[in-house]
């Protein structure tokens, strides 16, 4: 990547972070003031988070594993087979988990009155 390019991205960051934390700093004043609790914006932390992040970086292993077998083994060429094994695997991994947290949280859901 060219170094040009670097520091008008760099900026940019800078500037938006800026300007997004000067004003949820002021939602967030203004909340309090109101006597409203500001914490309703904290997004709520359970374990489903964590077996997302697991099960993507498995199926990413996976697919670098896979991609290196491919690469070795057949026609395809190095790029192509870790880009799109990576991706493969990846994806499967995230659609596993959605399936996964759905049953869980069904599990979880007390029962209808």
């Amino acid at each position: 990547m060219e170094s040009g390019i670097l520091v008008p991205i760099a900026f940019f960051a800078m500037v938006f972070g800026i300007v997004y934390l000067a004003i949820r700093k002021k939602e967030r004043t203004l909340m309090i003031q109101r006597g409203l609790d500001p914490s309703t914006f904290e997004p709520k932390k359970t374990q489903l988070g964590n077996l997302k992040w697991g099960l993507l970086f498995l199926g990413v292993g996976v697919g670098i594993l896979l991609g290196r077998v491919f690469a070795s083994y057949t026609c395809l060429g190095e790029e192509a087979s870790y880009f799109s094994l990576i991706c493969l695997f990846g994806g499967l991994s995230l659609i596993v988990y959605h399936f996964l947290a759905r049953k869980m949280e069904k599990e979880n859901l007390p029962p209808k009155q």
